[in-house]
């Protein structure tokens, strides 16, 4: 992990070793390489969980809040995503 954002959402910048592995086959420009939305225990959906890749290479995580009601940082993520439904 190269940095955090600053702001406590949980966003992660990651830092690769472009020279030791080869991109993977996306093309130029950013895409969505992965995305899961989050539930809480109650059932609720306040945010998202994705993960990007930029020019091949995985680029940062994101922690996405559609919500101001539920705080939707990297630990309550990383807890509703080990959940058991």
């Amino acid at each position: 992990m190269q940095s955090r954002c600053k702001c406590g959402c949980g966003t992660a910048y990651f830092e690769l070793d472009a020279d030791a592995v080869k991109p993977a086959p996306t093309g130029p420009g950013t895409v969505v390489a992965a995305d899961v939305q989050l539930f809480t225990e109650t059932g609720e959906c306040p945010g998202e969980v994705l993960v990007f890749a930029q020019g091949g290479y995985l680029s940062w995580l994101e922690i996405c809040s559609w919500s101001d009601d539920v705080a939707v940082n990297l630990a309550a993520a990383r807890r509703w995503l080990r959940t058991p439904s």
